[in-house]
């Protein structure tokens, strides 16, 4: 039940991620080999990051090839047929990923029996790691990196932690995935909805 809880998170992780990773290529002007590039290294650079710190090789795309098959199929119909190139769709599959890649790292962490600190790490690296990739190979600083971002990867911090205290009180796996997943995205949308940023030096 655990494992096809996390296939299925994962496919939908990674098909939210491809589209936030495609629409943006099309923003900055880039052809379908642009996208599907820049879909496929947010779909896979944070959960390829985490599997290569916690030693868990092969990395979860090269295991299950039909994830390949989902980033570039969803980049694709996104890259085509999404109308228009506001920030809204972006923003939301962007929310989506990283709500989803952040409860999966920090499962993964668990899993291994490793500190709840390193499992809220292992979080933060699969929900943003891919768009930091994004931004690097869009020649743009990482959003995530810079202060007059709204609130990223805090919403993932607090997020992963809400996840792992309800694990604590052994409430329902799938429950408190979907709670933790949920109070990232809805933190996130939050944050950029109210302009909610770190305090600047």
């Amino acid at each position: 039940m655990m494992d096809q809880l996390l296939l299925f998170l994962t496919y939908i992780a990674v098909i939210a991620s491809a589209v936030s990773g495609a629409l943006e290529a099309r923003k900055h002007e880039m052809d379908i080999v642009g996208a599907t590039t820049i879909a496929f290294v947010t779909a896979f650079g944070g959960g390829t990051m985490r599997d290569l710190l916690l030693g868990r090789t092969p990395v979860f795309w090269i295991i299950d090839p039909w994830l390949t098959v989902a980033a570039f199929v969803s980049a694709a119909i996104s890259f085509y047929r999404v109308k228009g190139i506001s920030n809204t769709p972006l923003i939301i599959a962007d929310a989506v990923g990283l709500g989803l890649f952040s409860i999966l790292g920090a499962t993964y962490a668990l899993q291994l029996q490793l500190s709840s600190i390193v499992a809220v790490l292992m979080g933060i690296v699969t929900g943003i790691f891919g768009g930091v990739l994004r931004d690097l190979l869009c020649n743009k600083i990482p959003n995530v990196f810079r202060n007059n971002t709204e609130l990223y990867a805090t919403c993932s911090f607090i997020g992963t932690w809400i996840f792992i205290i309800l694990t604590w009180f052994h409430i329902n796996t799938l429950f408190a995935s979907a709670i933790g997943a949920i109070t990232i995205f809805i933190l996130r949308l939050l944050a950029v909805k109210f302009k909610m940023t770190l305090p600047s030096p």
